[in-house]
């Protein structure tokens, strides 16, 4: 079958809009560009909380949200390009944990839909509207896919676990007030 149908539209679709979020998320960290704050801003945030050095995390994120999202919406090395953009959207989503879910409330919300459909591209795989399709899926092989993410989740968990271990640490020292003043 020649002509695209549903399911390739519709993966279009979504590798455009979800990888053009991240894209533009990451260009954010890394450029300053959209209202952001660059590496020097981004990498000061990520150092308040608890992922050292500030600069180099600032600078993965960035690379993983950049580099991952505009590959997702080309359509290439889609396994590799959806789970980098999930691991990144996994360590923001450790950051706004504690706010509960929703985004209003500073919540997860908003990093784990990006990253869940990050990863869900990374399964599903592309569609035929994509360069991988055009490229005869060189960068997008079945096998890919659970070594990109197995990867970047073994990854994500200690570079998490090693952020959230510090963010204890540091308020291991502090004493809640006793009386609402």
């Amino acid at each position: 079958m020649t002509a695209f149908d549903r399911r390739d539209l519709g993966l279009l679709l979504l590798r455009l809009g979800a990888g053009g979020v991240l894209a533009a998320h990451g260009t954010q960290k890394l450029f300053g560009w959209f209202g952001g704050h660059g590496i020097e801003g981004t990498g000061a945030f990520m150092e308040s909380v608890g992922y050292t050095p500030g600069k180099a995390s600032a600078t993965a994120a960035g690379l993983a949200e950049t580099g991952g999202g505009a590959l997702l919406a080309l359509g290439l090395a889609t396994p590799a390009a959806g789970a980098a953009a999930a691991g990144a959207m996994g360590g923001a989503t450790a950051i706004h944990a504690p706010n509960g879910f929703f985004n209003a409330e500073g919540g997860y919300e908003y990093a784990a839909t990006l990253g869940l459909a990050a990863a869900g591209l990374a399964v599903t795989g592309p569609g035929r509207i994509s360069l991988d399709h055009a490229f005869g899926h060189v960068f997008d092989r079945g096998w890919m896919v659970p070594a990109a993410l197995a990867g970047t989740a073994a990854v994500t968990a200690v570079v998490v676990g090693m952020r959230n271990q510090r963010v204890r640490k540091e308020k291991e020292g502090e004493q809640e007030a006793l009386f609402e003043e």
